[in-house]
């Protein structure tokens, strides 16, 4: 598995640090978990709009009846 290193003060990584141990995590985790969030949110953020601009071009929507209709069971 790789590694990477980050730098930061003294003063993060203790914040990182107390937070990992109040949640019983690995460091590591948390820092890893935080930058995938972090990745995640931009991510959904860019998605939506997106679809917001798309939605703007073309103002169609469907019901929940009108889709379960047409595709749904």
């Amino acid at each position: 598995m790789p590694t990477m290193t980050i730098r930061i003060s003294d003063e993060e990584q203790d914040l990182i640090k107390e937070y990992a141990s109040q949640e019983r995590r690995a460091v590591s985790d948390v820092v890893r978990l935080a930058i995938l969030d972090r990745i995640e949110d931009y991510y959904d953020l860019r998605d939506l709009r997106t679809a917001k601009a798309e939605h703007a071009k073309n103002p169609v929507t469907y019901t929940h009846e009108e889709i379960m209709a047409k595709y749904g069971n």
